[in-house]
């Protein structure tokens, strides 16, 4: 087999598989949350969501920005110099996940009233967030493990990981939402063990030393932190675009649609969202070999990769928006959704799941900056897609076209993104690839 295309195998598949397992235990509790507690309830997890990605934003700055560096470093042969950012970035891992679980469990109603919840999902989504909070610093240290274990060589021990996290969180979630009726706090504590006990199967890399990389006493270097979290800032503004992009929806639904629409738009996020599962584990597995090529200066390796990430990502994409057309409506009724939010759901998921197809390039696009130093090309892109493009786009068209363009919007402002991302990506190639 082709040298690059044994560690596209070694490395993307593993972490597609993982990210499949990932994506289909969200779903699976929310076939639970919906059958044990009731439509409202998925609702109530969608308005919660954005604080979930938010969480997973800030741990993001910290982790992609050690695991790029490191990567690059690992690249040129400076294990040493790997390690100072793998200690950085587990210190700084560490710090957030601690302040946010204060968050979460201090402000629990406060947040919940600015998530948009009114009467009918204010309890919900306190019993959800308190209790997910709980669990920040386990969830946090988990996506640090996978990342680094990855970049470490280990690609397969993080799928095996996520596997068995995802059966742990099946077995909890039927178990504290049905035997023990403890509702939606018992879905955030399944999914908070689940989490844990995926985190302590990836350390075993790191407990064995089995890689590179060790837990072991560092200095801080203020100059090493800030070049991280420079590294790590345009995938943590990438990450705010699901947030930002589900609570501009979210308003847009409660104002113009009612209640039954946000239910369905959970239900829809759930389902359609799988895809993510493809172009979210292409970027991730190909993020150590993007940064390892970039540091041996390998220009040809680096867009090898990059196309074929592309390639896979809408082959995939596509596929499953294909499947989705077939079996959308039975997967759906799994949910345990009303007739009528099941009609809705049915009915307006084709119109926002295409978006997916779009997004899963401009998520290479993002990855293949960043890898490659661009940092301020990987910034200027995911502000537009995250803060500007797409709360615009939510608002802007359901005020011209209706309410029910809104399930149209995804698509339109990935859309928007993409084309300024093939203009930077261009641009900053104009002369071929620098590397510094």
């Amino acid at each position: 087999m082709d040298s690059r295309m044994k560690k596209l195998t070694q490395y993307v598949v593993p972490t597609i598989l993982g990210n499949c397992a990932y994506f289909l235990f969200t779903i699976i509790d929310g076939i639970f949350v919906g059958q044990g507690v009731g439509t409202d309830a998925l609702g109530a997890v969608n308005l919660v969501w954005p604080f979930v990605m938010v969480l997973n934003a800030i741990i993001m700055l910290t982790v992609v920005g050690g695991v790029t560096v490191s990567a690059v470093r690992i690249g040129r042969g400076d294990i040493a110099g790997a390690n100072q950012a793998f200690m950085h970035s587990l210190a700084g891992t560490l710090t957030a996940s601690i302040v946010m679980t204060l968050i979460g469990t201090c402000l629990t109603s406060q947040i919940a009233t600015l998530l948009g919840a009114n009467e009918t999902y204010h309890r919900l989504v306190c019993d959800y967030l308190f209790w997910y909070s709980l669990f920040a610093v386990p969830s946090g240290l988990m996506t640090f493990m996978n990342n680094y274990c990855r970049n470490d060589g280990s690609p397969v021990l993080v799928s095996v990981g996520s596997t068995i996290a995802t059966v742990i969180n099946i077995f909890l979630d039927w178990l504290f939402v049905f035997p023990l009726q403890k509702g939606l706090m018992g879905a955030a504590i399944a999914t908070g063990i689940s989490q844990t006990c995926g985190m302590l199967i990836v350390s075993s890399h790191f407990i064995l030393r089995r890689g590179q990389l060790r837990v072991s006493r560092f200095h801080f270097s203020g100059p090493l932190a800030r070049k991280l979290l420079l590294r790590g800032t345009p995938e943590a503004i990438a990450q705010f675009a699901v947030p930002v992009a589900t609570l501009c929806t979210n308003y847009v639904l409660l104002a113009r649609l009612g209640d039954m629409a946000v239910n369905a738009y959970s239900i829809i996020c759930y389902v359609a969202s799988f895809s993510a599962a493809i172009f979210i584990g292409v970027s991730s597995g190909l993020q150590p070999l993007l940064g390892q090529s970039y540091g041996a200066k390998d220009a040809q390796e680096l867009r090898w990769f990059f196309r074929a990430g592309v390639l896979i990502d809408l082959v995939g994409s596509a596929l499953i928006n294909v499947v989705l057309l077939f079996v959308g409506g039975p997967i759906c009724k799994m949910f345990g959704a009303d007739a009528q939010t099941l009609a809705c759901t049915v009915q307006y998921m084709p119109r926002y799941a295409w978006g997916f197809i779009i997004m899963s390039v401009n998520t290479l696009i993002s990855a293949y900056l960043y890898s490659t130093k661009r940092t301020k090309q990987a910034v200027t892109l995911n502000v537009c897609r995250s803060f500007l493009f797409d709360s615009v786009v939510i608002f802007a068209v359901p005020a011209i076209f209706g309410g029910s363009a809104v399930w149209l919007t995804m698509g339109i402002y990935e859309g928007l993104a993409l084309l300024l991302g093939v203009v930077l990506l261009r641009a900053s190639e104009r002369n071929g690839i620098v590397f510094r």
